[in-house]
């Protein structure tokens, strides 16, 4: 289970590995990055990261800050970590040098305006409720789409479960 009290360690931890792939990529065309193999799979590695982070925030926090395409965020790392022989390189670049610092300063902004002892002092409990009915279809409906032969990543954008998840089931 995710926990609020977690949150603010978890958007810390973006910002830091969001940080890192901006001064990876600072100085680099996308051409120069592409040849620079260590530094090209050190900017994956901390982008991944960052959509892991993301991934663990609570629902609540996720579904409190709409703005931010937290979806799109974990689907990038979902194809980082299990499709990674799918990687688009222009993608991975854009994202790099358009899309994290656009993410950062929208953590940076939500780490000082929430008040985090109020944040981890409430209790999800009508979300823990509402979250294991939904919990419970989707892996409902994973288990049939996997028994129909289905591709696990597909099955994780349309159920929203994580592959490790589905491959559980």
């Amino acid at each position: 289970m995710r926990e609020r009290a977690r949150d603010k360690g978890r958007l810390q931890d973006i910002i830091e590995y969001a940080n890192n792939v901006t001064m990876l990529v600072d100085g680099y065309s996308f051409e120069e990055l592409v040849a620079d193999k260590r530094t090209y799979y050190s900017v994956m590695k901390n982008v991944e990261i960052v959509g892991e982070a993301s991934y663990m925030l609570t629902k609540a926090f996720k579904e409190a800050h709409p703005e931010t395409p937290w979806k799109i965020i974990q689907g990038m790392r979902h194809v980082l970590v299990h499709d990674y022989a799918n990687i688009v390189s222009e993608t991975l670049f854009d994202t790099a040098t358009n899309s994290i610092p656009v993410l950062r300063m929208q953590v940076e902004k939500y780490l000082a305006e929430t008040d985090w002892d109020k944040w981890e002092a409430t209790e999800d409990i009508l979300e823990t409720a509402s979250n294991s009915t939904t919990d419970n279809q989707n892996i409902e409906i994973a288990r049939r789409m996997k028994n129909d032969g289905m591709d696990i990543t597909q099955i994780s954008k349309y159920t929203g479960l994580s592959i490790e998840e589905i491959e559980e089931i």
